[in-house]
């Protein structure tokens, strides 16, 4: 699934929970949503440990060359 229909799969998950009731009346679609969101959120954490990650290494060996130097 590319990550445009990832985010239409959010908006209706969402559009699903506040404009009806079927989040509250079928486990299984409570099971499905709570999926959908959760795997969006673990790819958005990911992503973030990812840039984070590739900054530190960044840093880290501007600092072990600068350490070399001296």
């Amino acid at each position: 699934m590319t990550d445009m229909e990832k985010q239409v799969m959010v908006r209706l998950c969402a559009k699903i929970i506040t404009e009806t009731n079927f989040y509250e009346a079928d486990n299984e679609v409570k099971g499905l949503i709570d999926w959908i969101i959760a795997s969006n959120r673990l790819k958005e954490n990911n992503n973030k440990i990812r840039t984070l990650i590739a900054d530190y290494r960044k840093l880290e060996n501007k600092c072990r060359e600068g350490g070399k130097r001296q």
